[in-house]
């Protein structure tokens, strides 16, 4: 499965992308599939990782609200998060798309 995130190409369209699920996995292990997570918003999300698969498709990968943008000092350090959000538009297949990702590393 080809996808790009978004240390390959800018300026992928997450637009009107929601939560549609959510993954338990180490920062360590996203970071070393995915590449270098974005910032996220520095309000309720410390990293995000963008990712365009070939027919289109998009899908992100976010904590919510458990990190030490939204909880201050009692925040969890984003290298210690282990349960992420996913995003993706409606009802497509991005959570079994990222989960089949993750299992072939």
């Amino acid at each position: 499965m080809k996808y790009l995130t978004h240390n390959q190409k800018k300026d992928i369209d997450i637009l009107g992308t929601s939560l549609v699920g959510e993954i338990n996995v180490s920062y360590e292990t996203l970071k070393r599939i995915f590449g270098n997570p974005k910032s996220g918003d520095g309000y309720k999300v410390d990293a995000e990782w963008e990712i365009e698969f070939e027919d289109g498709e998009v899908a992100t990968i976010y904590n919510y609200k458990n990190g030490k943008n939204y909880n201050g000092r009692n925040g969890t350090p984003k290298t210690k998060i282990f349960d992420w959000h996913i995003g993706g538009r409606g009802e497509d297949d991005v959570v079994e798309r990222i989960e089949k990702i993750i299992r072939s590393i």
